[in-house]
């Protein structure tokens, strides 16, 4: 479905598109940058997910199809045309770490010519092991020893050091997803980590600096991501997510997967209540019913002549679940240090995460304080947006917006470090995309 912006747009300097391409939907969003800096969202559309498992492209013409009409749909709600846009990167095996890198400036005071040759010095320090890298950014630079310097300029050392935060996913399914985007139309401005996406959403400056984990569960997998000193510095990918729960929950009542997606939003929960025996949920949906609202198909597995189930019953195929990913969730954060006494706050996103009781469950099971992760309520975002499910559609664009500064630009120019993926194709990708355009249009 598409949103339309809840307040007309003011004089724009610049504007920013996003799509987030995941395995239960495909999203995008177009927001727009006032000239005095103020962010708002202009329009945005969804609509189910196709061709993508796991973060993986598996059917090209399906995945992109999916994009176009998304976008499509964020264009009609906005008024304004896309050519190019940001997407996100969830699976593709990502990889985080951390490189430090130090130069001698004998005491003088540091000037833009001494982080620059930094900077350039740290870009031979960065070694891919045949993997693309996605991210490459500063995150705080050192004097003589000392961290936590944001802007070292102006100032005096002995010696210059910088910590660089890199981002390393495998190239095929990078290019896979890339391709998609190009497949419908779009030219490709960035390819941004889903954990740094959600992590400009969700995250404050301080949480971000002083130290958190963000857990972003989607449908088919969930990244664990520990964030210190403003930096990612730990990264764990589970195979899981709540696609696992309504997969459950299908086979333990041997009923359709819609049917069972259906019962996981509208009457599951994380938490089991004493009314819950005492409930009895129907089975079948608005459009599963036929001649005077009889029920259609197989009765579920267990439930009465109505084809109605006990809530309690579903609530226990629900946290059997649950009870298994946030295992798997506190040994990534255990393998990360992120447990005993340096474990602090813990912050759930994604669209699992909306799931009633989610957070109170795995605060329980953690044994740490948890919060869902929601995106700030910028101007014209629809309500539903604000949600933990839009979190890193929302955090494309304002990571856009921030314009984080990469270290393979320095030296070289801003202008097409971002477009690093695109560029491959050259002149003949531009004329095939012109080709199948005409094709499909004429």
């Amino acid at each position: 479905m598409a949103s339309r912006a809840l307040t007309p747009p003011r004089r724009l300097a610049r504007t920013y598109a996003a799509v987030n391409i995941g395995s239960f939907r495909t999203s995008a969003m177009i927001m727009g940058e006032t000239e005095g800096g103020d962010l708002q969202v202009l329009g945005s559309g969804h609509r189910a997910s196709a061709g993508v498992k796991r973060g993986y492209v598996t059917d090209m013409a399906a995945a992109a199809h999916a994009i176009r009409d998304a976008v499509e749909r964020a264009e009609k709600a906005s008024g304004t045309p896309v050519r190019s846009v940001w997407i996100a990167c969830a699976g593709a095996g990502l990889a985080s770490h951390v490189v430090s890198v130090d130069i001698e400036i004998g005491g003088r005071r540091i000037e833009d010519e001494d982080v620059e040759a930094l900077l350039i010095e740290a870009q031979d320090m960065i070694q891919p092991d045949g993997r693309k890298v996605l991210h490459a950014q500063p995150a705080h630079y050192t004097l003589d020893g000392a961290h936590g310097v944001a802007n070292p300029r102006g100032l005096h050392a002995e010696r210059l050091g910088v910590d660089i935060h890199v981002m390393l996913a495998d190239g095929a399914p990078v290019r896979n997803l890339t391709e998609a985007v190009q497949n419908a139309h779009l030219e490709v401005e960035g390819v941004v980590a889903a954990p740094l996406a959600a992590g400009h959403a969700c995250l404050t400056p301080e949480e971000r600096e002083l130290g958190v984990a963000l857990v972003e569960i989607g449908a088919d997998i969930t990244n664990v991501a520990v964030f210190a000193g403003g930096m990612l510095l730990g990264l764990h990918a589970v195979p899981m997510g709540s696609g696992s729960i309504t997969d459950a929950i299908a086979s333990s009542f041997g009923i359709r997967r819609s049917q069972a997606e259906r019962l996981k939003c509208v009457a599951g929960s994380a938490i089991a209540s004493p009314a819950d025996h005492r409930e009895l949920i129907p089975v079948s949906g608005p459009g599963d019913s036929g001649e005077n609202g009889a029920t259609t198909g197989p009765l579920a597995r267990g439930a009465d002549d109505k084809n109605r189930i006990v809530r309690a019953e579903l609530v226990a195929v629900v946290t059997q679940q649950l009870g298994e990913l946030t295992g798997e969730v506190g040994k990534a954060l255990k393998a990360m240090g992120f447990a005993g006494p340096r474990a602090g706050q813990v912050v759930l996103t994604g669209g699992g995460a909306e799931l009633a009781g989610m957070a109170d469950f795995m605060q329980g099971a953690l044994g740490q304080p948890v919060r869902l992760g929601r995106p700030p309520q910028l101007a014209g975002m629809p309500e539903a947006h604000h949600a933990p499910g839009f979190a890193t559609l929302a955090g494309l664009c304002l990571y856009a917006a921030d314009d984080p500064v990469d270290i393979r630009a320095v030296g070289t120019g801003r202008a097409g470090v971002y477009k690093a993926f695109t560029r491959q194709a050259g002149v003949m990708a531009l004329v095939q995309r012109l080709f199948r355009a005409l094709k499909e249009y004429f």
